[in-house]
């Protein structure tokens, strides 16, 4: 990237990700020195086209962040909490939990259920009317250093190339934004912050961070099915018992419904399909019901982080920090990471903030990380720190249980038996070989409440250039061959909520699932000579699962053009 001449502008600080953590960022950078320049970028195409989430939102990080806000009459937080069930599943009946069991961190009532979308929406008003610049449609591809090895900014990805690495005629390179400090927020998995911490080794001594992937859809149900403010989470079937996963419907106002399953990406059996999963779940009689004549209008997904306290990695490096989900602070049992983001990402900029009045830039802030398991964030996640081991070594009957006594003596006494516990695995060493489990069978879809992957895409608005280098670049073709393939059954034509990865033979017929064929649920053809792997990165909708969950991560995703990618609308 050296060797294109580019443009350059310089800020005092630069955000990546508008998100909730790097739009809190900006904000609190301009409440507590307005004459701070801060930019943030935004790979999607307008603030929150990107953006998936629940959302139950716990507004601890916005009361702090905007004191006054419930006097605003344009704020996203019209649904407040009225009614908190939890469910267990069976295949064909249910049991509720008595709220009195669940440990007070697992109560909802306080919090809003929301289109987080729209929360960024708005808090980009808010950043824009203190002098933020915001620049939606400009991925950041990649990192600046000085002489040092200190992180001195970004560039944006260059628009215009074609399929073959050559300048199309609207090519146009991208920009070089400098800043004293750069600030990390591009949520799950993101492509700055992996080669961050793999530069700077900010993983050392912390456990391998866990993911889940979220699917959501968003229904209009009739009025006699919507219960405005009803939060309802589930576990249980159609998982089994060694797979950990969960499940949740959300009402919101305007009769809409969101519905939405994490599964979590330390499953061992290459044929479990989690778009497939999502759909067998809303066919359960405690859940059917109230989608009877109802509209499906929404759909996306996005990986999860779930490592949570033990899996945080040294959150500052020379010349910026990393924060929200780029860290890695969802609170898993609770399914909320919102409000920890908003919250680190005030504390990155006060940190921040402080450095440049001392006449600092490009250090290390190492008063960020030391500052942040001692704050609500930290407290937050220690708590439930065990939960997601817990159901990972004993499977869904011990495991839930020992994982909710786990958090009533951290809630009463401060402490566990268990102490800190170990992931181990990282998510893509959990795969098993396809030669250890039976092929899952999978019904097709009726159109009416379950879906195929490619109509649900297009529910997403989802849209690619098709004619630039392809963004889910495999390292090793061969590998992928002998080994995803061949081994693993080409678990990523499954894995895949979008469709965007098949194995075909030499007519193009599916060998592997793909799109469309995944509900088959049979065996693929491994010995097949002329096994070709397909990637429709057209279809993308930015999840990261693949590059989580491949077995020999081997493929790599990076950001396509800015502006591209999914559009969510109230999701």
């Amino acid at each position: 990237m050296s060797e294109v001449e580019r443009e350059s502008m310089e800020f005092d600080v630069v955000i990546v990700g508008a998100g909730p953590a790097g739009l809190a960022a900006s904000i609190r950078l301009k409440q507590l020195n307005p004459e701070l320049s801060v930019v943030v970028l935004e790979k999607g195409g307008e603030v929150g086209a990107h953006i998936l989430s629940g959302a139950v939102v716990d507004p601890i990080g916005i009361d702090r962040l905007l004191p006054e806000w419930r006097s605003e009459s344009d704020h996203p937080f019209k649904t407040p909490v009225t009614d908190d069930r939890f469910l267990v599943l069976g295949p064909a009946g249910s049991f509720r939990l008595p709220n009195f069991m669940m440990p007070p961190l697992m109560n909802n009532h306080g919090n809003y259920i929301v289109s987080l979308g729209n929360v960024c929406k708005w808090l980009a008003g808010h950043a824009e009317a203190l002098g933020v610049e915001i620049y939606p449609g400009f991925a950041a591809a990649d990192l600046l250093y000085n002489d040092e090895g200190a992180v001195i900014g970004v560039v944006t990805g260059d628009m215009g190339v074609e399929r073959d690495g050559t300048h199309g005629p609207n090519y146009a390179p991208g920009m070089a934004l400098l800043g004293k400090y750069v600030l990390i927020g591009e949520g799950a998995r993101g492509s700055l912050a992996k080669q961050l911490i793999a530069k700077f080794g900010l993983a050392e001594g912390r456990e391998p961070q866990k993911f889940g992937i979220g699917l959501k859809e968003l229904w209009e149900v009739k009025p006699e099915n919507h219960k405005p403010g009803l939060v309802q989470h589930s576990f249980g079937w159609p998982l089994d018992t060694s797979t950990g996963g969960g499940s949740f419907l959300y009402h919101l106002e305007n009769n809409q419904v969101a519905v939405g399953f994490v599964l979590h990406l330390n499953y061992k059996n290459p044929y479990i399909s989690p778009f497939e999963e999502f759909q067998r779940f809303k066919t359960h009689p405690a859940i059917r019901g109230t989608f009877e004549g109802a509209k499906r209008i929404g759909y996306g997904a996005r990986a999860i982080t779930e490592g949570g306290w033990q899996s945080v990695p040294k959150l500052s490096f020379p010349g910026g920090v990393l924060m929200g989900c780029s860290a890695g602070m969802v609170n898993v049992p609770r399914i909320k990471g919102s409000h920890n983001a908003v919250l680190s990402g005030m504390l990155a900029a006060e940190h921040v903030a402080g450095a440049i009045a001392a006449g600092r830039a490009n250090d290390d802030l190492v008063s960020y990380e030391e500052a942040w398991r001692s704050s609500d964030i930290g407290k937050d996640l220690k708590k439930v720190r065990n939960v997601k081991p817990l159901w990972s070594k004993f499977g869904l009957w011990l495991g839930v249980a020992l994982g909710g006594f786990d958090m009533w003596l951290n809630t009463l006494f401060g402490g566990s038996l268990f102490g800190t516990m170990k992931h181990g695995k990282t998510d893509a060493q959990s795969l098993e070989p396809a030669s250890k489990h039976r092929p899952i069978h999978y019904e097709k879809p009726d159109g009416v409440l379950t879906f195929d992957r490619l109509s649900s895409v297009f529910l997403s608005n989802t849209n690619h250039e098709e004619n630039q280098p392809v963004h889910l670049q495999v390292k090793d073709m061969n590998l992928q061959k002998a080994s995803e393939f061949a081994v693993f059954a080409g678990p990523s034509t499954r894995y895949c909520p979008a469709g965007v990865y098949e194995w075909v033979d030499a007519d193009g017929n599916s060998l592997a699932g793909g799109p469309g064929a995944a509900e088959k649920g049979g065996p693929a053809d491994r010995s097949n000579p002329e096994a070709r792997f397909v990637i429709n990165a057209q279809n993308c909708v930015h999840c990261k699962t693949c590059d989580i969950k491949d077995p020999n991560q081997n493929i790599n995703w990076v950001p396509p053009q800015g502006g591209e990618g999914p559009v969510y609308l109230n999701m």
